[in-house]
Formats: structure tokens, C-alpha cells, sequence
């Protein structure tokens, strides 16, 4: 098998590490504010404009009480009946239309936020490096773009419609109740301040169970990617009842947080609806009063408390959108900390383009050690002549996919050089150097698309007489044809759709498209059948003529006749030669050589077997 990465990479560097941090609540939405909302300031003016509207015709609605009461139904003038009655039509088309306005406007600018999220998020990913990856599991990524996503949505449009519309609200009613009477305006304001406190610390509550729901969301999310990917292999085992359970405990892990939430974002309902009794009980106490005694009119005094019940639900919604608030800062804390992540692999400043004459590699002094510190390099020294086919063998965990990972520059050495023609990779553009490799692994990665898209992969606008000449060179053009749709038949996720022998075929087609000068393989046949190895095997001596060729191979018999090959041990190169001067030798490669030539002659046709059992 290929080798996987021993660890994750040192150091808990930007573009490697867990993507977790710690932001301020002001410069959380400074931020959000600056990135993702000023593009929308427009519009977001003109849902502001629509609120005014809004909270103008609710507190002009309170103030038609008092000429209802007091000139109407006591005073009997009928000269404002009509005049009434147009005037309360009037007021609740504006409302209407104003209310549909800005709650249009805030749903289309709340997705084009998440949207400028998620294209942020995705952008930022594609430019991390690989050991990011490998540190990050894929479920907690995805989580970013779902879950963490449509909280930020829901933050930017129901917070800001909130502080908007029931802000002006409530501002526009208190102002007319001030206008009324100030003194039962205070009296009945008095209460509200106790709430400040406990609102206060249940939004610090609801920001920390915010977060632990979207990380519990995150895990839930990695468990049915894998699980899912998986399929094969718990049915194989009999885990469904296994994957069940662990996938139940997960979700009742969800629901007790989602629980909690719900239980700190009610607590502001009662909270509210005792001062508001409250506020209500001295209006009509000391309110009341005034009219008993003549002070007032009913007219002045049931306007006044028509204005006084229509801020208490706007004030309510404030109170509860701070429970919002939060959980928009805690999604947003998770999707800055990715987007705050730099690559550790980036083009120096005065990076210049690789200017591939010949394509000779050379390591000189390499040494290169993961996360755990433990080395997977310990001072490599290699040649692979331009031109020429370089082949790596050794027990796995030896360091040779380490080694061939280091030349497209997945990872950066930590000490010595690799240059290609002489030119130190760390002084090339990034661009420029992947431009000029063709990397064919074992793991083969398709993308649930057509056949000729992903052929086309390598190399983006290719013609269609191109991606069928790479076809053909592969050894895949007859079995493409005869798939019910040709080259545009769907290959499904990763491939699922084709046989091991296919898809390497197609990963060998991509390579031929791109014809790039140096060519990596990655034990591009150890998982393969003999026919499909025979198949893949020709095409693979089509793609490396002609090129700097370095192979990474558990059976032997693959690499026979590889111009030098050389002996990986625990991160060092121990033995270098042809297959022949190897074997005369009589050192580890002729010792693997010989199990893997004994199995074979034990167990004719087992070829893979042999190699599973001669080097793991």
C-alpha cells in the first residue's frame, strides 16, 4: 500500500494545526461587518429605510387611539370617521409593503453572505497545505460550510433585522409615550433595566453551547463520511449495529446541547413577560389614577398603553436576539479560525518559474520529520538522472512516499535541498513546479463526473481529440467505448463506478493529458488483478518514455528494469544499483527479492499475495 503520512507535520503552525481559535466579540463582527457585510451596505440602507417605515406606521397606529377614544366614541365628532379609517388603510398598506421589502432584502443579502462564506472558506482550503488535511478531519471541514455557514446567514439577517426593525420600533413608541406623559413613560421603563444582567450572561451561556453543537456537528458530519465511505467494509465486518451505536451517541450528544440552547434562549421569555406585567401594572396603577381624577384623557391614556404593549413584543425579540447574536459569533469564531489558516507553503518572494531542461532531480542532505518530531528522513542523498526511471523500495514506513511527497512540494524538507536542473524547489513558484510533475498513485482519485472530464483533469481546456489520444495511449479508450455512454458515462464517487483496473487507467490517461516532464508513481499497480496489471502496466511504459520517471513499488517484478534502484531503510538510502547489481549483492533487496520470487513459485499467479507477504 502507499504509505500515509507517519503523523501529522510539526508544529501546530498556521496551515497544520486544528482549526480553533479565540476572537474578541468586537473584533468578531468588525469583521464580519467589514468582509462579509460591507459589499451589501446598499441594500442593507434600503432595508433600514423599509424598518423606518415599519416602526413609523406601528407607533402612528398607537397614536390614532387617542383621537378614537377621546373625539370619536366620548366626544361623538363624526367629521373623523373617514379620516380615521383612510388613515388606519393607509398605514397598514405601508406597513405591509415595507414589511415585505425589507424582509426580502435581508433574505437575499443573508445568502449572498453565506454564500461569500462558503466561496471564502473553499478558496482558503484549496490553498492549504496538504498536512492540513491530514490534521483536519474532513466531517469538521464540511462542517464549516453547513452548519457554521447558516448560523452566520441566520445572524446576519434575523440580528440585523432585529436591532433594525424592533430597534425603530421601540424607539419610535417610547418616544411617542415620552411625547404623552415622561414621568408614566419612566415609571413603566423602570423595570426593564433588571434584565440587563441575565440577558448578559445568557448570551456568554448560548456562545459556548454554540460552539460545542457546531464541534459535536463537526464529528457527526466526519462519522457518515466515513461510515458512508466505508459501506463496503461494515457490511463485510457485520458493524452496522456498531456505526448505529456510535452514530446514536453522537446524536444524543447533539440533542442535549441543542436542549441546553433552547432552555437559555426561553429563560429570556419569562424574564420579559414578568417586567412587562410589571411595566403594564404601573401604567394602569398610576395611569389610571390620573384619568379617575380628570388629570387626563382615556383618549391620551389608552394611546399611551396601546404604545406601551406594542414595544413590550419588539423589546421581547431584542432580548431573545441575543441568543442570535451568539450563536452567529461562536459560527463565526469556527470560520475565521480556517480562514485565518496560511499555508506554511508559499511562493518565497522572489520565486521564479522552473525552467525544466532535462528534468534530473537531486537530494542533497534531505531531512525531513513530522509533528511528533520522530525523523522520516535522516540525510537523503539521491540522483534521478534526467530522462531516466528511479525506483524506491523498503518496508513500508522506510520514508519513500515521504520522499516522493517532498518533490512536488506537499511538504517543505527540514533541512538539506531538492532541486530540479539545479534549480532549489523553495526558489521556484509553486505553480510552475506542479506544472512540470504527473503524479499516478494507488489511491486514485475520480470525481463523480464524466469520463472525459476527469481525463480532462489533467490538463484544463483540452480538446476532445487530445483526451481521447491520452485514452488510447492509456489502454482505455476500447473499454470507455464500450460503457453505455462512452466518454460521457459518469464514473460515480471516487470511481465506484469503474473497475481498479479502469480507474488506474484513467488516472494514467489524466497523466498522459498533462505531459509533464517528470512523472511520479506511487505503487501505481499494487492493487491491481494480473490482466488489469498487464493492461496498466503497458500503459505506464507508453507514459514513461521519455521522462524522469521516480517509482515507489512493493512488487518487485514491477521495477525490474528500472535504471537505478534504490533501497529505502528507516529514512535512509542503504542500497543503490541496478536489479542485477542488487542482487549480486546479496543484501536486503536481494533477501526481498528472493521471498517474493519464493511465494510466487509456492503459490503461481499470487503475485499480489506475494507482494503483500514479501513487504507490507
Amino acid at each position: 500500500m502507499s504509505e500515509a503520512p507517519q503523523s501529522a507535520p510539526s508544529s501546530p503552525a498556521p496551515g497544520t494545526g486544528h482549526p480553533e481559535a479565540s476572537y474578541g466579540t468586537y473584533a468578531l463582527l468588525r469583521r464580519l461587518t467589514g468582509v462579509f457585510l460591507r459589499p451589501y451596505f446598499g441594500q442593507i440602507a434600503l432595508a433600514l429605510f423599509a424598518m423606518l417605515l415599519v416602526a413609523g406606521t406601528t407607533a402612528a397606529n398607537a397614536w390614532l387611539m387617542q383621537p378614537v377614544l377621546d373625539n370619536i366614541f366620548i366626544g361623538h365628532d363624526g367629521s373623523l370617521l373617514w379620516a380615521v379609517a383612510l388613515g388606519v388603510v393607509a398605514l397598514a398598506i405601508i406597513k405591509g409593503f415595507a414589511t415585505y421589502f425589507q424582509g426580502v432584502l435581508m433574505t437575499v443579502v443573508g445568502q449572498h453572505v453565506i454564500a461569500d462564506v462558503q466561496k471564502s472558506l473553499f478558496a482558503r482550503l484549496m490553498r492549504a497545505d496538504l498536512a492540513f488535511f491530514h490534521a483536519n478531519p474532513t466531517g469538521s471541514l464540511i462542517s464549516r460550510f453547513t452548519n457554521d455557514a447558516n448560523l452566520l446567514r441566520g445572524a446576519a439577517a434575523n440580528v440585523l433585522a432585529g436591532f433594525g426593525k424592533d430597534a425603530l420600533t421601540v424607539i419610535f413608541l417610547v418616544a411617542l409615550m415620552f411625547r404623552q406623559d415622561w414621568v408614566l413613560a419612566i415609571a413603566s421603563f423602570i423595570v426593564f433595566p433588571l434584565a440587563f444582567r441575565p440577558l448578559i450572561s445568557m448570551g456568554r451561556r448560548m456562545r459556548r453551547v454554540s460552539t460545542n453543537t457546531q464541534a459535536e456537528l463537526g464529528q457527526f458530519t466526519t462519522l457518515l463520511d466515513q461510515t458512508f465511505q466505508g459501506a463496503r467494509h461494515v457490511k463485510a465486518y457485520g458493524m452496522e449495529d456498531y456505526e448505529s451505536e456510535r452514530a446514536g451517541v453522537l446524536i444524543e450528544r447533539v440533542v442535549k446541547l441543542v436542549n441546553r440552547a433552547t432552555r437559555i434562549r426561553s429563560a429570556a421569555s419569562p424574564l420579559m413577560e414578568t417586567l412587562g406585567g410589571l411595566a403594564v401594572a404601573i401604567v394602569i396603577l398610576y395611569g389610571g389614577h390620573q384619568v379617575i381624577e380628570g388629570v387626563r384623557t382615556p383618549g391620551t391614556f389608552f394611546s399611551f398603553i396601546t404604545a406601551l404593549l406594542l414595544a413590550y413584543q419588539p423589546m421581547k425579540s431584542l432580548a431573545g436576539l441575543n441568543a442570535n447574536l451568539q450563536e452567529g459569533l461562536a459560527a463565526a469564531q469556527r470560520v475565521f479560525s480556517v480562514l485565518d489558516i496560511e499555508p506554511t507553503i508559499q511562493n518565497a518572494p522572489d520565486a521564479k518559474p522552473l525552467d525544466i531542461r532535462g528534468g534530473e532531480i537531486r537530494f542533497t542532505g534531505v531531512r525531513f520529520a513530522y509533528h511528533d518530531g520522530a525523523p522520516a528522513l535522516a540525510g537523503i542523498d539521491l540522483l534521478v538522472p534526467a530522462g531516466k526511471t528511479v525506483a524506491l523500495v523498503g518496508a513500508s514506513g522506510a520514508g519513500k512516499s515521504t520522499i516522493l511527497n517532498l518533490i512536488p512540494r506537499f511538504y517543505d524538507v527540514s533541512a538539506g535541498q531538492i532541486a530540479i536542473d539545479r534549480q532549489d524547489l523553495r526558489g521556484i513558484t509553486l505553480e510552475s513546479l506542479r506544472a512540470g510533475i504527473a503524479l499516478v498513485s494507488q489511491e486514485v482519485s475520480l470525481f463523480d463526473d464524466s469520463v472525459r472530464a476527469n481525463i480532462a483533469y489533467g490538463r484544463f481546456g483540452a480538446t476532445e481529440e487530445e483526451i481521447v489520444a491520452a485514452a488510447k495511449s492509456a489502454a482505455a479508450d476500447d473499454f470507455i467505448r464500450a460503457l453505455p455512454n462512452g466518454y460521457d458515462t459518469l464514473v460515480g464517487e471516487h470511481g465506484v463506478k469503474l473497475s481498479g483496473g479502469q480507474r488506474q487507467r484513467l488516472s494514467i490517461a489524466r497523466a498522459m493529458l498533462k505531459n509533464a516532464p517528470i512523472l511520479l508513481l506511487d505503487e501505481a499497480t499494487s492493487a491491481l488483478d494480473t490482466e488489469s496489471e498487464r493492461l496498466v502496466q503497458g500503459a505506464l511504459r507508453q507514459l514513461m518514455r521519455g521522462r524522469t520517471t521516480l517509482v515507489i513499488a512493493h512488487r518487485l517484478s514491477t521495477i525490474v528494469d528500472a535504471d537505478i534502484i534504490c533501497v529505502v531503510d528507516r529514512g535512509r538510502i542503504v542500497e543503490m544499483g541496478s536489479h542485477s547489481e542488487l542482487l549480486a549483492r546479496g543484501g536486503i533487496y536481494a533477501r526481498l527479492y528472493g521471498l517474493q520470487f519464493a511465494q510466487d513459485e509456492v503459490r503461481p499467479g499470487a503475485t499480489a499475495l506475494a507482494a503483500v507477504g514479501g513487504l507490507v
